[in-house]
């Protein structure tokens, strides 16, 4: 596959003309890569108009994916979040967006600046770990609006490694002609598996994916990608939707990983995927007869209820990095490892024989307090513009939140902007490490 984003850097890069433009370094710095950053020039294309070597990288992307069109972001799942939720809108009379709760900050942001109007699918029983949805669970709460909402939106899988059953709430989604909308920013991969499992193979209508997270791309690069359903949109439509929530100088250098990364998925990702869920899931095996408790769930991320196996997961964490094994998230009762076909055989065998010294811990195992659901007293957009306060979690009650407040990014929100802090909130925020909250002053 051709990388033509890749091929005109070099090219110019090669080319010895005087850089009488933008950036500053004039292709010259200590970090040597500074020649392959570049900016608008004639001929590098336009992110947000763009016709040229950009547009034709995207294109190959879309195909790769199975995408009925495919765009680039440098600003990371969160860009092409806002610009998710900004086409949702703008395609219905409604501004409802039924959500469930695991929703990335990203997503509270875009629906204040774009005053949606966010209906909660809240988890059952009421947890702050994890939200899942079942199909029954959506056709009730979408039969229970007075009005078909803009769309459904859903995290997919989430920071622990829950998977929604993605076709079947797009069944239920699509009969009631609303689309569904899927964060999918750890499962940039799943298209690649031996069985493909993206939220594109599943009749999705817009996802994204952070191709940064779990393929060999520089942070921030990320797509946002229009699949086969029932919302139909126009390239400069989408084009504008990303442009609300992005740089107006997008990084070449990140564009160039997103393009160099095409010919990686076309070439190599599907036979070294396999090979590394096997590896992966030969780790988590060892690992259960070792004794720790492995959760189910997506493919290369590795959860461990550490809890039940008497460690606080941040203290396992920091055992787990003095044996050279730095993990990508922890908790009080979690810990959290990415694993991509990039890891060396030998990264996981660290794994293996850190956890086998940590063996079991001495904490007694805690449940994490609980919580009655907010509630709400302003919207979402007032709440997050309005003048706000930074105060104690203990001078928080009857507050207001400003600013959502998760224990773990994309989780249950402890609170969401324009709810009230109730008064058993205070040790869950306690329990997760949250000292301070902004609240509306």
């Amino acid at each position: 596959m051709d990388t033509p984003v890749c091929d005109f850097v070099a090219a110019y890069e090669k080319s010895g003309v005087a850089r009488l433009h933008m950036p500053g370094h004039k292709g010259k710095g200590p970090l040597a890569c500074e020649g392959r950053d570049i900016t608008e020039i004639a001929g590098a294309d336009s992110l947000y108009e763009a016709g040229g070597v950009i547009a034709a990288s995207e294109s190959n992307a879309a195909a790769l994916f199975g995408a009925s069109a495919t765009f680039y972001s440098a600003g990371g799942s969160s860009q092409c979040v806002g610009a998710m939720l900004c086409l949702a809108l703008q395609k219905s009379k409604s501004r409802v967006v039924l959500a469930a709760r695991n929703a990335h900050k990203s997503f509270l942001h875009a629906a204040a600046l774009l005053d949606a109007d966010v209906r909660w699918l809240w988890p059952q029983p009421y947890s702050l770990l994890r939200c899942p949805v079942t199909p029954d669970m959506l056709e009730a709460a979408l039969a229970a609006l007075p009005e078909a909402p803009a769309a459904v939106y859903v995290t997919s899988p989430d920071y622990l490694g829950n998977v929604q059953p993605v076709s079947q709430l797009a069944e239920v989604c699509h009969a009631r002609g609303v689309p569904l909308l899927v964060d999918n920013a750890h499962g940039a991969y799943l298209h690649f598996l031996p069985k493909p499992a993206h939220p594109l193979d599943e009749g999705v209508d817009l996802c994204c994916d952070s191709a940064h997270k779990t393929l060999p791309v520089l942070t921030g690069g990320a797509y946002l990608h229009l699949g086969h359903g029932i919302l139909s949109a126009e390239e400069g439509e989408v084009r504008a939707a990303l442009s609300l929530f992005g740089s107006t100088s997008p990084s070449y250098l990140i564009l160039q990983s997103l393009d160099a990364c095409n010919r990686y998925l076309a070439d190599e990702a599907r036979p070294r995927l396999a090979d590394c869920v096997k590896a992966v899931a030969a780790l988590k095996a060892d690992l259960a007869a070792q004794g720790w408790a492995v959760a189910e769930g997506e493919a290369l991320k590795v959860t461990l209820r550490a809890s039940e196996r008497g460690w606080r997961g941040d203290a396992l964490a920091d055992f787990l990095r003095q044996k050279g094994v730095e993990c990508e998230y922890a908790d009080p009762d979690h810990l959290v490892l990415m694993v991509t076909p990039q890891n060396a055989p030998e990264d996981l065998e660290k794994v293996r024989a850190a956890l086998a010294a940590a063996g079991q811990g001495s904490k007694a195992l805690q449940t994490p307090p609980q919580m009655a659901r907010p509630r709400q007293a302003m919207p979402i957009r007032t709440a997050l513009l309005a003048p706000a306060e930074e105060v104690p979690v203990a001078a928080a009650a009857g507050r207001v939140c400003a600013a959502p407040t998760v224990g773990c990014p994309p989780a249950v929100p402890v609170a969401v902007s324009g709810e009230v802090i109730g008064p058993d909130a205070a040790a869950v925020f306690d329990y997760y490490g949250i000292k301070t909250l902004r609240v509306v002053r």
